[in-house]
Formats: structure tokens, sequence, C-alpha cells
């Protein structure tokens, strides 16, 4: 029994998602999810590009100051100061490491940002290939649908078709049932098994009624066909 329960509520409840879901709704959240994927690729792209602009500026200010070693290096040697010409040649080789390992950096940024870059392309080319897979499907599918709703309605099929066709089978048979009561309580008084409660005579004073009516309306008759002939001439009548 509660196998059966259960299985009349599963039933019940994937009709209800049935009629709840609906692709195309499903199809634009999946458009939405890919849009957002996009999205991030675009701005992971713009920081990339942005710390490899940062890393750039910091290696052109070292690189700028290279110059200004050599300067110092040589003015020291023609002072006859080679420690502080080796202390400036000494600045400008960790000048030019710091400067060569911005470089690096800013190399693997870049080969990144072409990643991403390549990475975005194809991505925006899946998207855009996607929403018009995406409209067209849901062309097809309101179309289908539309066709199916007017199938069902033509031939009755529908739930609002089988609830009218049984709205009208119903107050046909109330119909039947309304008229077939009326008859019976009209047999029913013309026999005299019912009485009227506003008319207080019985079945046999209604008889007896109708016999007196019968009787004055023969008198009448009567009365008139006498008239007649008292009044047309003799000679007609011969």
């Amino acid at each position: 029994m509660l196998k059966r329960i259960s299985a009349i509520f599963q039933a019940k409840a994937n009709k209800a998602l049935d009629h709840l879901e609906d692709p195309r709704e499903m199809l634009d959240l999946s458009y939405e999810k890919q849009v957002d994927m996009l999205r991030d690729v675009k701005r992971g792209i713009v920081e990339v590009t942005a710390a490899r602009r940062r890393l750039e500026l910091q290696a052109d200010e070292l690189r700028n100051q290279l110059p200004r070693f050599d300067a110092q290096a040589l003015q020291a040697m023609k002072s006859g100061r080679e420690d502080l010409a080796r202390v400036a040649i000494e600045r400008k080789a960790s000048t030019q490491t710091q400067v060569e390992g911005f470089e690096a950096q800013v190399a693997g940024l870049k080969a990144e940002q072409d990643q991403l870059v390549a990475a975005e392309q194809r991505l925006q080319a899946k998207v855009d290939a996607f929403r018009t897979k995406k409209e067209v499907m849901k062309a097809q599918y309101t179309a289908a649908k539309a066709t199916v709703r007017i199938g069902e309605a033509v031939t009755g099929l529908s739930e609002e078709m089988t609830d009218i066709g049984y709205a009208i089978q119903r107050t046909e048979d109330k119909t039947a049932q309304l008229r077939s009561r009326g008859a019976a309580i009209h047999e029913l008084l013309e026999s005299g098994v019912l009485n009227d409660s506003l008319d207080g005579s019985t079945a046999l004073d209604r008889e007896l009624d109708a016999l007196g009516r019968a009787a004055t309306v023969d008198a009448e008759m009567e009365r008139l066909r006498t008239q007649l002939n008292a009044d047309t001439p003799k000679e007609v009548l011969k």
C-alpha cells in the first residue's frame, strides 16, 4: 500500500514538474552561464594585461638607470676612485639582473595573456554559436508546442478540452435527469398520486370539475345550435 501511494505521489510530482519545466528557460540559463564564463575570461585578460604593464613600467625605470651607473663609474675612474667605480658597476649589474627578472616575468605574463586571448576568442565563438542554436531551438520548441496545443484543442485531448467535455456531459446528464423528474412529477400530478400544495382539490375534485366543464361546454354548444336554427328562414331550410 505504501509503495503504491509513493508511486502515485511520484507520478503526480513528475507530472507537475513536467508542466513547470520549460526547456526554453533552461537554454537561456545555459547561455547566461556561458556569458558569465566569457566575462570572467575577459576580466582575467584585463588583469593580466594590467599586471604585465606594471612590470614593464618598473623594468623601464630600472633600465633607464643603467646609463647613470656607467657615468658614475667613469667619473670615479677619472677621479682615481676605483672603489667607487666598482660600487657603481656592481649596482649596474644588480639593476641589470632586476631588469632581466622583470623581462622574464613580462614574457611569462605576455604568454599567459596570449593564451587567455585565444581562449576568449574560442569561447566567444562557442557562445555565439550556442546563442544562434538556442534561438533556433526555442523557436522550434514554441512551434512544436503550438502545434500540439492546436491538435489537442481540435481533437479534445487537452486537459482544458477534457474539462469542457466533462462539463458538457454533466450538463446534458443533469438536464436529462431534470426533464425525467419533471415528466414524472407531471404524470403523478395528472394521475392524482401527488397533490398540488397550493391547490386544495383532490384528483376526484379535478375529475368532477372536468366533467362539469365538459357539460357546460356541451350545453352552450346546444344553445348556439338552437339559436342558429331559429334565426335561419324556413325557405332556406327547405
